[in-house]
């Protein structure tokens, strides 16, 4: 018998929950439990964070659950955002909305987002997840990688003008007119010694290599543990020629610990091998053998004996998996291009996305849904 296409009468009431709808297997179900576990133990922070008076705000849990599934399902904006905790039940039910309650207005929603980005909420959140029991087992606490990349910044190249120029000028002899005029920086010689950005100063110019096209930029780092490829640290610098090396020894003094690091060629320098060394550690870095411009063999400080070692060649084989950090990080969670200006908010972002890296690897990492 053909069924029916007309549209049934609602019912009045309805006794089903967004709980019952999420199937048992979904792996947000692991994920929710791994990130409650972990904002309960940061119950403190939040209550420092907060008055005890005046109107409530957004709750900082529900909030920092909004933000995860902004960076899982590569929403866009807030705006869409909280369109899809409107009508998809997953959503509401990972936030902890039920499912008469109303969603929140997005201008509302960033604000109290702002506050967050701005307590370094988001970094303290990624140490919890980290800390968890079987969390940590997945993890090794010898043998890690490190590696950076360039985020590109909310900001243009018309926004790069000489430090001593007033903010309106355009630059040049005949200062173009309009809000979006055309620029031509032929000829012009800029650097991050004379220019800064009038629209985010935080932001440096750089470029990944020689072959690429110079950017306004931040420069994210991270150091991941060779066991499963989460990432154990994280750290967002300005974009200069030594901050990968610079914010790599950060990274490990924050560890503390390891007996391996394995990282590319741009780590193969004198003082950062000797540093590497000087903290117990076997430097395991690709060698930057070449020759120069005037033909001199440049010699690595690597030393030739340790790379014939099986240890090596393993830390060299994995260390390739931090290039899917970033690549998620960009193409999924959206941070190819920062929406967020100043270098104290994109590193809460930055950090949110490494965070939910790790989070959507656990399911799978420890293969059985939550209970």
């Amino acid at each position: 018998m053909r069924g029916s296409d007309r549209p049934g009468e609602g019912a009045l009431f309805s006794y089903v929950s967004a709980e019952a709808r999420v199937p048992a297997s979904h792996p947000l179900r692991l994920i929710r439990a791994v990130v409650d576990e972990a904002l309960d133990a940061m119950s403190a922070e939040f209550e420092a964070l907060y008055s005890r008076v005046g109107r409530p705000s957004v709750p900082p849990e529900k909030l920092i659950r909004a933000l995860l599934l902004q960076a899982f399902f590569s929403i866009r904006s807030e705006r869409q955002l909280m369109q899809q905790l409107d009508y998809n039940l997953l959503f509401r039910w990972f936030v902890g909305l039920s499912m008469d309650a109303p969603v929140w207005d997005a201008t509302t929603f960033s604000k109290n987002r702002d506050r967050l980005l701005e307590a370094d909420i988001t970094r303290k959140l990624l140490a919890a997840v980290l800390a968890q029991p079987r969390v940590a087992a997945l993890m090794s606490d010898e043998h890690f990688s490190v590696d950076g990349t360039l985020i590109q910044a909310w900001a243009s190249h018309k926004s790069f003008k000489p430090r001593d120029m007033p903010a309106q000028d355009g630059g040049g002899d005949d200062p173009p007119s309009g809000r979006n005029a055309e620029r031509d920086f032929r000829g012009e010689k800029r650097s991050n010694e004379t220019h800064a950005s009038t629209t985010d100063p935080d932001a440096r110019l750089a470029r990944k290599s020689n072959n690429t096209a110079a950017i306004l930029a931040y420069a994210g780092h991270v150091l991941m543990e060779n066991r499963h490829g989460l990432v154990a640290q994280e750290q967002l610098t300005h974009a200069t020629g030594r901050a990968e090396r610079e914010a790599a020894l950060v990274l490990l003094d924050r560890q503390a610990g390891g007996r391996t690091l394995a990282a590319d060629r741009g780590y193969d320098t004198q003082g950062f091998v000797a540093a590497v060394v000087a903290r117990g550690m076997a430097p395991h870095i690709a060698r930057d053998v070449h020759a120069s411009k005037t033909g001199r063999l440049r010699h690595s400080a690597v030393p030739e004996a340790l790379t014939r070692t099986e240890g090596y060649l393993s830390s060299q084989r994995i260390r390739k998996r931090i290039e899917e950090v970033f690549g998620w990080i960009k193409q999924s969670a959206g941070l190819r291009q920062t929406r967020h200006r100043g270098i104290g908010r994109v590193a809460a972002v930055f950090s949110l996305a490494v965070t939910a890296y790790n989070l959507i690897r656990l399911p799978k990492l420890l293969g059985q849904p939550a209970t």
